[in-house]
């Protein structure tokens, strides 16, 4: 059975002071069996947020990373200074991301495969605009985004990508897609990634919903057979709102 993972993306909120005095909200409450915990900060916090969780099963991801290790990437940051913190997983390919900051499905298949090279975890966004939807192309958008972003694994390391299926047009909109569709599009990417490296490596893959998920709508998506959790934006930014999340995401036995 894959284990549920909730992903709070912090995006550009919190002071380091604000993020040391959430996470020590969360100790011992956001830590439920059967559900991984992680907390994606700005680089700035990411030193404090990992210091104050050890010893915790909360992990700490960042939201972002350049491809090369090294070099003259102004402003950029990359897997071997994030692995230094006790950094874990990293968001690559928001839709932010893709929006605001020019990110392509090439740079993203170059920033999963650094940080594999890292030791890190990528959740990896796919999910389609507004326009495409009501044109019916969900399905096509989310297959190209996904497959590009697979594009030279191996099958280990494809069966450890965890992938947040967010609709662009539901993120930060207070929308979200039914539980159903949600359901039918991530047991879609499953298939794409099936068809590349076998039913049992993309049984293993962790598929996230992610689309103004709350701690009221958390459970609807979880009773879902390929919905493994989510990435959670607003929602993720309290801390009663994100233990609610964590412990809406425990499965049924």
């Amino acid at each position: 059975m894959r284990k549920p993972i909730i992903a709070g993306n912090w995006k550009m909120f919190k002071t380091v002071r604000e993020s040391i005095l959430f996470a020590q909200e969360i100790k011992g409450k956001a830590e439920v069996g059967g559900v991984e915990s992680v907390i994606c900060a700005p680089f700035t916090n990411l030193p404090a947020i990992v210091e104050e969780l050890k010893g915790t099963s909360v992990k700490v991801g960042a939201q972002n990373m350049h491809w090369e290790d090294n070099g003259a990437f102004t402003g950029e940051i990359s897997g071997i200074m994030l692995k230094e913190l006790g950094v874990e997983y990293v968001i690559i390919g928001h839709s932010e991301r893709r929006a605001y900051f020019a990110e392509t499905d090439g740079t993203v298949n170059k920033k999963v495969h650094a940080a594999f090279r890292h030791g890190l975890t990528p959740i990896v966004c796919v999910g389609e605009k507004l326009e495409e939807r009501e044109a019916g192309r969900t399905k096509d958008a989310c297959r190209v985004q996904t497959l590009a972003a697979f594009e030279g694994l191996t099958a280990e390391q494809a069966s450890r990508v965890v992938i947040a299926y967010e609709p662009i047009w539901a993120i930060g909109t207070g929308k979200s897609s039914t539980a159903e569709d949600a359901n039918e599009v991530i047991g879609y990417i499953r298939e794409q990634i099936s068809g590349v490296y076998g039913r049992s490596v993309a049984e293993q893959v962790r598929i996230q919903y992610g689309g103004s998920v709350k701690p009221d709508n958390i459970r609807e998506f979880m009773r879902q057979s390929d919905i493994d959790g989510a990435l959670v934006g607003g929602a993720s930014l309290e801390p009663a709102s994100y233990i609610q999340l964590v412990e809406g995401a425990k499965k049924d036995d």
